[in-house]
């Protein structure tokens, strides 16, 4: 019965936020004026539609696409590793995926157009992937274990490692494309177009499809490694599997809003209470989540400060700071 009411919920909350998303802003606008140009379409030259259409409505998707993206990734993730702490922020996976849009951005400018940060974030992700790849391999010649507490380890150590080149980049980088650089990296939606959808759309794809091939082989290895052997299933092609596709996924969100921190961690959290540990069960109700969460989010930054956009990586932060500690608090 609960689950039947938060699915009612939860489409109730994803048209009450849209409808939010689209008359909060830096130009406030009346029920009017909203429906007027909502009605208008997107080819009308009247400054409202134009304002819903070319800007508004693309941010929802946008925001939500991003958080959708990254709570499936932290669903998977911490699937994959046995570790409810588990999150594309904390294993690196969005730090290189900074480090690449960043160097391409400060080294090459607009060389691909808005396809530029996106092949660099991309390839950042893949590096940040295969160092922590290296890092596990390493461990494993060395016998020096390779437990899912130190995978985590691994992954802080990447994070942090590919943090300083990206901190780095923005140093040497000339002042003017450092300062745009430093306010992406702290998270914004400001970006949104229909243009820009099809890159994030092509990072949701990839997770959702993955929590769709594996949610079987995921809740047995939740059960135990031991389990999942006695089943058949290759370990260790699974989670390189579920790693690729993950930093894929991030890379294409870092591209357009930069690396956006807690939401992977937190939104799995949210919703096992509710559907359960079972990924088979708990996996779109965390994709749908996670839209709610950024747009939640990206509605605050908009209202936080008077005709001012506050960051939305700054919001969430918060938001995932303040859920940590109630975590650690209950348990």
């Amino acid at each position: 019965m609960i689950q039947q009411i938060s699915v009612c919920a939860a489409i109730l909350m994803v048209v009450g936020l849209s409808i939010l998303e689209t008359v909060l802003g830096s130009a406030s606008m009346s029920w009017g004026a909203l429906n007027a140009g909502f009605w208008a379409g997107p080819h009308s030259h009247d400054i409202a539609a134009r304002i819903i259409w070319s800007l508004r409505i693309p941010r929802f998707f946008l925001a939500f696409l991003t958080g959708a993206t990254l709570a499936g990734a932290g669903a998977l993730l911490q699937a994959a590793t046995r570790n409810p702490l588990a999150d594309p922020f904390l294993f690196g996976l969005s730090s290189g995926a900074a480090t690449g849009a960043v160097a391409v951005i400060v080294l090459c400018g607009d060389l691909l157009g808005i396809w530029t940060a996106a092949v660099g974030a991309s390839v950042g992700g893949l590096f940040a992937t295969g160092a922590l790849l290296l890092l596990i391999v390493f461990r494993r010649k060395k016998n020096l274990g390779v437990s899912t507490e130190r995978v985590l380890l691994s992954g802080l150590a990447v994070s942090f490692f590919f943090s300083t080149l990206t901190n780095l980049l923005i140093f040497w980088g000339d002042r003017n494309t450092a300062q745009s650089v430093l306010f992406w990296t702290m998270g914004s939606f400001s970006g949104a177009s229909w243009s820009a959808l099809p890159i994030v759309g092509l990072g949701f794809l990839p997770v959702v499809l993955c929590g769709h091939t594996y949610r079987r082989e995921l809740d047995a290895l939740m059960a135990g490694e031991e389990t999942a052997a006695s089943l058949g299933i290759n370990i260790q092609k699974l989670r390189l599997c579920v790693l690729a596709l993950c930093a894929f996924g991030c890379a294409m969100t870092v591209a357009l809003c930069g690396p956006i921190g807690f939401v992977g961690l937190i939104v799995p959290h949210l919703v096992r209470p509710v559907w359960g540990s079972s990924l088979k069960r708990n996996f779109m109700p965390a994709i749908v989540a996670g839209g709610m969460l950024t747009v939640m989010a990206d509605i605050l930054s908009r209202c936080v400060l008077p005709s001012q956009e506050l960051p939305v990586g700054i919001v969430i932060s918060a938001i995932g700071a303040a859920f940590l500690l109630v975590l650690l608090l209950r348990r």
